[in-house]
């Protein structure tokens, strides 16, 4: 009984269970943000016009042999990397 009147002196109450939190979806289960579908196709087409452009102007641009920066076969490598960037963007999409 003294502990009751001392919890009550110094305004304490006991602890109180806390309601149960609500349930969401996961974050897994929601679908993409609305963004997500053209950048990813962004992302492919931006790569084919990369490699495409390095063929077709014989490896003057984007960055070959007319440009100061020059990387040579490089370029293709880089138009694959942005392609693969949307590629691996699409294993996301729901």
């Amino acid at each position: 009984m003294a502990k009751f009147y001392f919890v009550r002196l110094l305004g304490m109450s006991e602890k109180k269970p806390k309601a149960p939190k609500p349930v969401t979806a996961r974050t897994e289960d929601q679908p993409n943000a609305a963004w997500f579908k053209p950048v990813m196709f962004g992302f492919m087409i931006l790569g084919l016009v990369w490699i495409i452009t390095y063929y077709v102007t014989s490896a003057q641009y984007p960055l070959g042999a007319g440009t100061p920066i020059n990387l040579e076969n490089w370029n293709i490598l880089i138009g694959f990397g942005i392609a693969m960037v949307g590629f691996m963007m699409s294993t996301r999409w729901k």
